[in-house]
């Protein structure tokens, strides 16, 4: 099904030319994964603004509400954490990796939700790992079940679990992991992980990696035991070298940096583990920005309108809301030929693979909804789902999608970590308050006429000449269209009204004042 779906978007399944692009300057780090020269993966991180998503804290448990089955824990934040009773239960998770068995290896004792408050009563210590940063006025959220990301394991430190990605799914590759999973020396209360770029790696890189995390794991312990409560016991790496860590694999050619401190930093910290990939790593000193030397910069620009255009020729229209975001499709100027369906199933299939690549350049989360243009066929529908499903694949965020329903719709969710790029990069506007209009210059008129009316019948006994001070353009729109209503008005209560235009004043703004003193009146 999916070979079709290439075929008709004429996608190659072979990675070619891929880059990564890494910008270093002293208020901002980024990091853009050029797929054949397309922009696929985008972050961001401010100095100012750091993420705290994969720290470790000891905190200190405030307040247990039961009704909502959480704790609320101080870990040095204005807003105490949330900690679901379900997020201290290690039993309780879905890590989405198959488990393996080692020898010798104890069945652990049942956990509900009414055990909680006793083992973390009011005042106590609790080791928490933020998995979700504050997101407008919530604090963070927290888990007890820490991990850390090596570059191809994952250790559980309060978790006895091991296993293997599910997203490896070769039947012979996960048998040769099993072996090398059970054969390394894991400590007693320990669990590993072997991560999805595990795939085809030698043993001895599954032994360095964790000799490298269990000594980082120690040095956490260490500051659990020295350092007073609330405090941050392990920061989770910077942009930099979560870059390192994440996306450098077999896939990645070439590595381009444009600060030479942070390129020396990532060649040794690869070397540790291949000299041959810290060979793919280059420090770049040209004269013009890195980010549009690569054409980075204009696919972030052309990324992050609310239209965005697809090669056939139609668009996608996405908008974010505080409940969810809704992406609607459109045909465009993709009219195709005689047969309809084929420039509609076209459309949709654009639509699904650059909806998925909008989501992570985004970083949007939460639930979305993409209104598909109707498509008649059901193994058409099946086709565009089939392509969003292996497209959200590549996602690190978790997400869950379902088939297009019968109104058009395709629903799905995405896990929030974190602010989208959207509320980072951009705030509300100052003229608008974030609504993206004001009212017409006919609209404020019309409050303008009902405010004098009001006004001047009020005061006509001791006021004769009244000073209004408005906008310049609605002030042109009543010289030109509304003269007639304004004399109308000042014949009716014996006044005289002085306008005068000020750029400064908002569109929708105007004051009513006494000329004679400057006295607001109010209607």
């Amino acid at each position: 099904m999916l070979e079709k779906v290439k075929k008709i978007l004429g996608l190659s399944s072979r990675k070619t030319g891929n880059k990564l692009i890494v910008s270093v300057e002293k208020l901002e780090r980024r990091v853009a994964l050029l797929e054949n020269g397309r922009l696929e993966e985008y972050s961001v991180e401010r100095e100012s603004s750091r993420n705290i998503v994969g720290s470790v804290y000891k905190g200190r448990v405030k307040n247990i509400e039961m009704g909502l089955k959480a704790m609320f824990v101080d870990i040095g934040f204005e807003k105490n954490a949330f900690l679901h009773f379900w997020d201290a239960i290690p039993a309780a998770l879905d890590s989405g990796i198959e488990e393996i068995d080692r020898p010798g290896k104890k069945q652990r004792k049942k956990i509900t939700a009414r055990d909680i408050p006793n083992i973390y009563p009011i005042g106590s210590e609790v080791i928490v790992q933020v998995t979700k940063g504050p997101i407008g006025t919530k604090g963070p959220r927290v888990t007890t079940n820490l991990s850390f990301a090596g570059r191809y394991l994952v250790l559980m430190p309060f978790s006895d679990r091991s296993g293997i990605s599910r997203k490896i799914e070769n039947p012979k590759e996960r048998d040769r992991l099993r072996k090398i999973l059970r054969e390394l020396e894991i400590p007693e209360g320990i669990g590993v992980i072997i991560r999805t770029v595990g795939e085809g790696q030698r043993a001895r890189y599954f032994v360095r990696d964790l000799r490298f995390l269990l000594d980082q794991w120690a040095k956490v312990e260490q500051l659990i035991k020295d350092e007073p409560t609330p405090a941050r016991v392990f920061e989770e790496p910077d942009l930099v070298e979560r870059t390192v860590r994440d996306f450098l694999t077999e896939e990645i050619d070439e590595v381009l940096c444009d600060d030479q401190q942070s390129a020396t930093r990532m060649i040794d910290i690869v070397g540790q583990i291949s000299r041959r990939s810290s060979n793919r790593i280059h420090f770049y000193d040209g004269a013009t920005p890195i980010f549009e030397t690569h054409g980075v910069q204009k696919q972030i620009d052309d990324a992050f309108h609310r239209q965005v255009w697809l090669k056939c020729g139609g668009y996608i229209v996405i908008d974010e809301t505080e409940a969810l975001v809704a992406v609607d499709v459109n045909t465009g100027r993709n009219k195709g030929g005689r047969d309809v369906e084929k420039t509609i199933l076209q459309t949709n299939l654009e639509a699904a693979d650059e909806i998925a690549r909008q989501l992570r350049l985004r970083n949007v989360g939460g639930l979305i909804i993409g209104d598909f243009i109707d498509m008649k066929s059901r193994k058409d529908q099946q086709l565009v789902y089939a392509l969003m499903k292996e497209r959200l694949k590549r996602d690190k965020a978790r997400t869950h999608v379902l088939p297009i329903s019968q109104l058009g719709l395709m629903e799905m969710t995405r896990q929030r970590a974190q602010e989208s790029l959207s509320d980072t990069i951009y705030e509300n506007c100052p003229y608008c308050g974030g609504r993206g209009v004001v009212k017409t210059s006919m609209t404020t008129s019309v409050e303008l006429h009902r405010t004098l009316n009001t006004v001047m019948r009020k005061y006509q006994d001791t006021v004769h000449e009244i000073r209004v001070i408005l906008n310049p353009d609605v002030l042109k729109r009543l010289k030109e269209e509304d003269e007639e209503l304004l004399v109308e008005l000042e014949r009716r209560y014996a006044g005289r009204l002085l306008f005068r235009g000020d750029p400064t004043f908002h569109h929708e703004k105007f004051t009513v004042t006494d000329a004679s003193n400057g006295a607001e009146l109010k209607a």
